[in-house]
């Protein structure tokens, strides 16, 4: 698919972020025909070029996370590094930046800089804390997010301390909000005089903005919500059970029918026709009834007979994937959620497909993450500089 077939063709981003936040958001960009320029510093670069597995020097999660963005180092402690910044950023579109506040102010390129250079920029910036308030300046990563923003204190078990889930989802959902922030201020743009203005993403609001219905509940009920392991008071029948052959089978059925209908798949048409169990209230008035029936049943049988007797009853289950179970699994194979890639040896490579499926203007991989200033001299070329004064703008430190 060409880059004109998406739907940010077109669009000009600059991406000025490390690791996690920023740069998911800009991958998303990128997967849907942005043109991404990535400005590493040219001593290392993105340190998630170094992060979790490492194969052949470069992590394997680099090339899905920088994949289609264009790769340029700049020093931005040089001035002649700080004039190309500018001049990228004065035909952009979008900055994406994801410093600690006051950084990007220091160098010069904070937002009333920017925007008096290119009245039309979108300015994503994602932080910690967001850009005021009296944590502002201090430093805030996705850990961090994710305990102030509530979702830490209601994760894990009752009897156990508060567990973290097993990626780094404050992150992620703030590269989400960002995206969506920055679309509508494209949106607000093409409307509204072609004026740009800013996105400011805290990572701890926005998963504070994930946590459902805690607030209303604290502040109607003093109901405090507490780690209920993985079960969720309020929400009958929804559990993770164990089957005989010892794996882990997930299964929601707190619809009305869909309860009759598990019930009878166990043989338990007492309580698929007991009618104080005919709602969610009822039924979670006796979750705990509920639940020994349910592990007593799925403890019975093998994993495959579980699956099988909830399929044929139309009841939502899974078993609890690995990324083994993934590689497998017909769903993920037809709906192409395993896209094959070459690593820069040759070799193959399955990386994630691309969300979300857009039926006429799909996202793809046009390349995956760039070595370190791969796009030098494409992108600075494309701005009027000659080979030669790249050659001498590298001598002299600031590439």
């Amino acid at each position: 698919m060409t880059a004109a077939a998406k739907p940010l063709a077109g669009l000009k981003v600059i991406e000025l972020g490390t690791l996690i936040a920023g740069p998911f958001a800009t991958r998303i960009m990128a997967e849907f025909g942005a043109e991404v320029i990535k400005i590493e510093s040219p001593d290392g670069g993105d340190p998630l070029r170094k992060w979790r597995k490492v194969y052949e020097g470069t992590s394997l999660w680099w090339y899905v996370q920088a994949r289609n963005k264009k790769s340029v180092t700049l020093n931005l402690k040089h001035p002649e590094g700080l004039a190309m910044m500018r001049r990228l950023v004065a035909d952009a579109d979008i900055v994406v930046e994801n410093f600690r506040p006051g950084v990007m102010e220091k160098l010069g390129l904070g937002w009333d800089a920017l925007s008096a250079l290119n009245p039309g920029l979108v300015m994503l910036r994602l932080s910690g804390f967001g850009q005021t308030g009296p944590m502002a300046a201090q430093p805030g990563f996705g850990a961090i997010g994710e305990s102030m923003g509530g979702l830490r204190y209601v994760t894990g078990f009752s009897d156990r301390p508060p567990v973290k889930t097993g990626i780094s989802i404050g992150d992620s959902i703030a590269a989400l909000w960002g995206v969506i922030g920055t679309l509508m201020a494209l949106r607000h743009r093409e409307i509204n005089g072609g004026r740009g203005q800013v996105v400011d993403v805290a990572l701890y609001e926005a998963v504070f903005a994930m946590m459902e219905s805690l607030v209303p509940e604290f502040d109607v009920f003093g109901f405090v919500r507490e780690r209920t392991g993985n079960i969720m008071p309020g929400i009958t029948p929804s559990n993770t059970h164990t089957t005989k052959d010892g794996r882990h089978v997930a299964i929601g059925a707190n619809g009305d029918a869909i309860f009759k209908r598990l019930m009878h798949a166990m043989g338990r048409a007492d309580l698929a026709d007991d009618p104080s169990l005919a709602d969610n209230a009822g039924r979670d008035a006796r979750r705990d009834e509920l639940y020994a029936a349910i592990d007593a049943w799925v403890a019975a049988h093998d994993e495959a007979a579980v699956l099988a007797a909830l399929a044929a009853a139309e009841v939502p289950a899974s078993r609890i994937y690995s990324v083994a179970d993934m590689f497998a699994d017909p769903q993920f194979l037809a709906r192409g959620m395993l896209e094959t890639v070459k690593l820069p040896d040759g070799r193959d490579c399955r990386v994630p497909g691309i969300v979300p499926r857009l039926s006429d203007t799909p996202g793809s991989t046009e390349w995956i993450g760039p070595a370190l200033g791969e796009h030098n001299d494409a992108v600075l070329g494309g701005l009027g500089y000659t080979p030669e004064q790249i050659a001498a703008l590298r001598a002299a430190g600031a590439l």
